[in-house]
């Protein structure tokens, strides 16, 4: 276990994730003592990451709604008013794979992820490559009820946050 949770580590960080900009962004990523290689235990933060990458655009779908909490289901369901008034579409329809193009054997051969849990607050750093391009983003999460939930996805490689996306 603590080998693979060297490996993980080193491989994220080898990979950029400790870059300047994404640390000024979104924060310093989870530290070694915090961070862990995990196996998909029912309910942890990785197993409730899991099934984005393997349904792209899930994030849009209604009823995976409960899976969310604030800011990123406030966004989410104004995204859903915006499109049912029929005034267009305010978010990406795969931005659990930044947004990008993709091929699903590229994306299941390169996927990797590491969660790190403080109290109350999760993170989940998903790295993939496409097209020879790496791409991270980090998934927070909130335990609400003794659930955990996600508050907010957000894009290191792109520099963007779902929290931040006004969709009115």
């Amino acid at each position: 276990m603590a080998r693979a949770l060297a490996l993980a580590t080193m491989w994220l960080l080898a990979s950029g994730l400790s870059s300047t900009a994404g640390q000024g962004l979104f924060g310093a990523p989870p530290s070694a003592e915090n961070a862990r290689a995990v196996s998909l235990r029912p309910g942890s933060p990785t197993a409730l990451v899991k099934p984005f990458y393997e349904h792209v655009g899930l994030e849009l779908d209604l009823a995976q709604r409960s899976h969310f909490v604030d800011p990123a289901k406030s966004v989410l369901d104004k995204s859903d008013a915006l499109r049912k008034s029929g005034q267009g579409e305010c978010l990406d329809p795969n931005m659990a794979l930044d947004n990008a193009a993709y091929d699903r054997a590229e994306i299941d051969n390169s996927l990797k992820t590491v969660e790190a849990v403080k109290g109350d607050e999760a993170k989940v750093i998903v790295a993939f490559i496409i097209a020879g391009n790496p791409h991270r983003l980090e998934w927070k999460f909130k335990k609400v009820d003794g659930d955990w939930k996600i508050s907010d996805l957000l894009s290191v490689t792109g520099e963007w946050a779902l929290s931040q996306y006004q969709c009115e």
